[in-house]
């Protein structure tokens, strides 16, 4: 099944928007999705000193890049408006 990276960057100055909602967050990825899709790897993207989240980082397997579009759309943090910018990238393993 293909993977897919998922590059999300939060809007400046979304951090407390970001804490408010990352239980929401959390919930959602680490759930079962019936949109056909599974996570692989997730986390938080990092300042240079580690010290505040600046986004979220996904290595998505899924069928098609049109279910890994609706996943991120259905995301607490891009319905709380805490992304700005969202990238989604076919991905080909060759380590890991």
């Amino acid at each position: 099944m293909p993977l897919f990276a998922v590059h999300a960057l939060d809007k400046p100055g979304a951090l407390p928007m970001r804490l408010e909602h990352y239980a929401a967050h959390r919930a959602f990825v680490e759930s079962d999705h019936l949109l056909g899709v599974r996570v692989i790897l997730s986390g938080p993207l990092q300042t240079a000193d580690g010290d505040n989240m600046i986004g979220s980082l996904f290595l998505i397997e899924a069928e098609s890049q049109e279910q890994v579009e609706a996943f991120a759309r259905t995301d607490p943090f891009m319905l709380a408006g805490v992304w700005g910018q969202v990238s989604i990238t076919r991905f080909l393993r060759r380590k890991g």
